[in-house]
């Protein structure tokens, strides 16, 4: 049995943060129902991040709404409200993501719906809070991954800043969002009452930067530094970074630079025996080890150091990942079907919980696919 079996889940968010939050309650094991518009649906269905899309929808939507019913529903709609009204009674969670102030047009605010079910767990995600002169901004990953600093925080010294290559903001806000609801779902086990859970994109990605910026904090307030080669991490000092061989890539972590003079035969690092010197002759030190690098292939670098214990990795594509044993051992591929049938490969749940890998064959719902069903279950008419 799944640890969230039996919950409801009303999931009203659009996008990815939200609904990212939602599928994570669904893989571990609560029924989630997607509340959509009519017309039109989730505006994610229609947001293509590449050209590819399956059944007339974006992969994006398909791959963040798997495991999910569809529920139909205008909520400025006075019938439509109704009822969606009385599926809330029965929910014990309630995800949305809309623009600070639409829920309390709706009716549909935590202060109001709590007093029609007092154990509901009220989930909000907004771009920057409900207070203070950002808040009217719009709540996108790649503006929030700006405007915290951590866009410099990646690439090398000199160059422009450099955001990350995925959505890092809406799926680590997404994250917090369904720790603050465990949590609060825990205290109701012991109270009887449910909560509000806030959370927003800027604190979230500034909470992933905690550890960088209490450094920042307590250095005198001094701006990150990045390495001019191989930059991997602001604050950290040589080998750190990754590194260019005959044939590809390869990334080196915390390490000894004497000690990996000595395993490469790389005369000039043994040079480098005062620690402190990783940091501040770091960019010299990167120099050597990048052209010393680039004269054998990686494998052979591997065969080197990984025996030695040096911390240091292949960089892949995911092609050539897909196929190393350990991502097999992992079995991290599952297959979900689309409303119509159409089979869409995806990755499943990280979690396991006893031994146990979840995976579900559901995949995301059609607009409504199930309100009848749902209406006649709940008798919400």
């Amino acid at each position: 049995m799944k640890p969230l079996a039996g919950l409801i889940v009303l999931d009203f968010s659009q996008f990815l943060a939200g609904p990212a939050a939602a599928m994570r309650l669904a893989d571990l094991g609560a029924r989630v129902i997607k509340i959509e518009r009519p017309q039109g649906g989730d505006i994610c269905r229609q947001l293509y991040i590449s050209n590819l899309g399956v059944e007339g929808e974006s992969t994006l939507f398909h791959s963040i709404n798997r495991n999910k019913e569809g529920f139909a529903a205008d909520l400025k709609n006075p019938g439509d409200l109704a009822l969606v009204l009385k599926l809330i009674e029965k929910a014990d969670v309630l995800i949305e993501n809309f623009r600070p102030g639409v829920m309390d047009k709706l009716g549909l605010n935590f202060a109001s719906v709590s007093k029609i079910n007092p154990r509901l767990v009220y989930g909000s995600i907004t771009g920057y809070g409900t207070t203070g002169p950002w808040v009217g901004k719009p709540g996108q990953d790649l503006l929030a991954q700006s405007m915290s600093g951590l866009a410099w925080l990646s690439g090398n010294d000199g160059e422009p800043p450099v955001p990350m290559g995925l959505a890092v903001a809406d799926l680590t806000t997404s994250a917090h969002l369904v720790e603050g609801i465990l949590a609060c779902l825990v205290r109701r086990g012991v109270t009887g009452i449910g909560g509000r859970v806030e959370v927003s994109l800027m604190e979230s990605i500034l909470d992933l930067q905690f550890e960088v910026i209490t450094t920042h904090l307590n250095d005198g307030g001094q701006s990150p530094r990045r390495s001019a080669v191989s930059n991997g991490h602001a604050y950290l000092g040589a080998p750190y970074g990754i590194y260019a061989t005959s044939d590809g890539h390869l990334a080196l972590a915390m390490g000894a630079v004497p000690k990996l003079g000595e395993l490469l035969g790389c005369a000039p690092l043994l040079e480098f025996s005062d620690k402190q010197t990783w940091f501040t002759q770091r960019d010299e030190i990167k120099g050597i080890l990048r052209d010393h690098l680039r004269t054998h292939s990686t494998a052979h670098w591997l065969w080197i150091l990984e025996p030695a214990d040096i911390w240091c990795a292949e960089v892949m594509s995911w092609q050539k990942l897909r196929q190393t044993e350990g991502y097999l051992a992992l079995d991290m591929e599952q297959t979900v079907q689309c409303p119509h049938g159409t089979p869409m490969p995806t990755l499943r749940c990280p979690i396991r919980i006893d031994g146990e890998i979840y995976k579900s064959p559901k995949g995301a719902p059609s607009i409504g696919q199930d309100t009848t069903s749902i209406t006649a279950e709940f008798a919400l008419r």
